[in-house]
């Protein structure tokens, strides 16, 4: 059986002078090309726990594995270039460049991983190809990404954290400023583009609607305790 190319196995954590807030993780784990939705309300942990998955911040026990490899073994230098390599990460404001262009940010995580940019091939005309097959004009590629409406930076978003075919793709609730109907046509986008890659799809939620688009769907409390002494 292949290994997930997600791993979280007891990790725990506790923010320093929170008089004793913690998050404790048994268990979670993803396959390659699986979609996984996580709900949870505001102050529940789901940015804790991705942060701890990102490598941003490190368990104080237990263990998180991306691709086979224990992030708790490396270094901040070492876990930074890692990420790079291995995740691709769709914020919940996008955070683009604003002055550069489309293929800038497109390009940009490929600058931090050279392995990465080593799957990519020819990266320009790869970074193109993606934005056709996410339905983004050929003019919007050189265009400045704060000249963007907010549906084409989303895009943008999602081709940047595609590039270079990383194992696992982390979005951050990307659709909560969208209607039902934009909703529905960028997870279309999304799910197309992960499964060409064969990448796994963790997505963070509020909007447990969002569930049957997902192979599972897993809420904070049933994979997590978070508050005081949690751990």
């Amino acid at each position: 059986m292949a290994e997930p190319v997600l791993q979280v196995a007891g990790a725990t954590f506790r923010w320093p002078g929170r008089a004793g807030f913690s998050l404790s993780v048994p268990e979670l784990a993803i396959g390659a090309g699986e979609s996984l939705l996580l709900l949870g309300e505001s102050g529940s942990g789901k940015s804790t726990l991705l942060s701890l998955i990102c490598g941003t911040m490190l368990p104080h026990g237990g263990s998180v594995r991306v691709a086979g490899t224990d992030l708790t073994t490396l270094s901040g230098a070492k876990r930074d270039r890692f990420r790079a390599e291995t995740i691709g990460v769709i914020f919940q404001q996008f955070n683009l460049l604003p002055f550069g262009s489309v293929a800038d940010n497109i390009l940009l995580p490929l600058q931090f991983a050279p392995e990465r940019r080593k799957r990519a091939g020819e990266v320009r005309a790869v970074a193109a190809q993606l934005c056709d097959s996410l339905g983004l004009p050929e003019a919007v590629f050189t265009a400045r990404a704060n000249t963007l409406s907010v549906g084409q930076q989303q895009r943008v978003a999602v081709a940047r954290a595609l590039i270079g075919k990383p194992p696992l793709i982390v979005a951050d609730e990307p659709t909560s400023s969208l209607d039902a109907n934009s909703q529905a046509a960028f997870l279309d986008l999304l799910f197309a583009q992960c499964a060409a890659n064969k990448a796994a799809l963790l997505m963070v939620s509020h909007d447990p609607r969002l569930g049957e688009r997902f192979d599972r769907v897993v809420r904070m409390e049933e994979i997590a305790r978070f508050g005081r002494d949690a751990a």
